[in-house]
């Protein structure tokens, strides 16, 4: 998900909707690349979504005119600022599929309902009135749709921890997928956690990524128990693209508890990740 601002208004559907609005609005149909759809808004949050506390939004191909094949679609939702004079634009980065079994998809957490509500904040409108819209945009199955790359599995010794004296220490190259990445650890923490060891993974120096071009990773990090199993344990998950070429798990273990029980005899610490991608896009059409 990510959000923007734009002064143009969507395309396909755009409603306002009263401060004392139903739980659940429905909007008219709509068409979009060649189905009929409506908008779906619950402005105090779909509970039955993990949406209680914000505002959710959703799309709904109408079942009678559900094709019998599957429509591939982006969305992207936009709730009006009259402070901004512009649109916060959200935008949902995964291809969605619908289809007879799965006519509905969106977001549960578009925006705080508080946020909303902040008259400072300026999604109140003249009328006492908030104002929802979304775009759908149609596109044919994309090559990567579902794929899942294997697990690749890489280990990195640090030897000598506590005699580090530069901020960060920057792993050997490994290959996942088409790419090749590499690991960063700040042995003293980063801005984000003083006292903290932080974990980073980033494409390796000299990888580009095409314009529009998406990967979706998912990473499990270890720090290993020299003397058993208690391993300390982390995980992440994101979209690498241009503007975004790492991901990272700032706070994510004490170093005090890693330098007293985490580093062998010798003062090496044993470092394992594995990485997944779970999804890629070559040319998506918002990137």
């Amino acid at each position: 998900m990510l959000k923007t601002w734009r002064r143009n208004p969507p395309s396909s559907s755009l409603v306002r909707l009263s401060q004392l609005a139903n739980d659940k609005y429905e909007s008219p149909p709509f068409s979009s690349g060649g189905h009929n759809w409506r908008l779906v808004v619950y402005p105090k949050g779909n509970e039955a979504d993990n949406g209680r506390g914000f505002v959710s939004m959703y799309v709904e191909c109408l079942s009678s005119t559900t094709p019998p094949i599957d429509v591939f679609a982006y969305l992207t939702f936009f709730v009006f600022s009259e402070e901004e004079k512009r649109y916060l634009s959200i935008q949902d980065v995964e291809v969605k599929r619908f289809n007879s079994s799965k006519t509905v998809w969106g977001l549960s957490q578009v925006l705080p309902v508080e946020t909303l509500k902040d008259r400072a904040k300026g999604f109140i409108l003249y009328g006492e009135e908030h104002e929802f819209g979304a775009h759908v945009k149609i596109v044919s199955q994309p090559a990567s749709f579902g794929e899942v790359l294997p697990f690749h599995k890489f280990s990195w010794s640090i030897r000598d921890f506590t005699l580090l004296e530069q901020n960060d220490c920057v792993s050997k190259t490994f290959h996942m997928g088409e790419k090749d990445w590499t690991l960063k650890l700040y042995p003293k923490g980063d801005s984000e956690a003083d006292d903290k060891l932080s974990q980073h993974l980033h494409l390796a120096d000299g990888e580009t990524l095409s314009k529009g071009e998406l990967i979706f990773v998912r990473v499990n990090l270890q720090v290993l128990d020299p003397r058993g199993s208690n391993h300390l344990k982390g995980w992440l998950k994101g979209w690498i693209m241009n503007s975004n070429k790492e991901m990272g798990l700032p706070q994510s273990m004490s170093l005090d508890k890693i330098e007293g029980d985490y580093l062998d005899r010798e003062g090496t610490l044993e470092v394992e990740i594995e990485c997944e991608i779970e999804n890629s896009h070559k040319n998506h059409p918002f990137f």
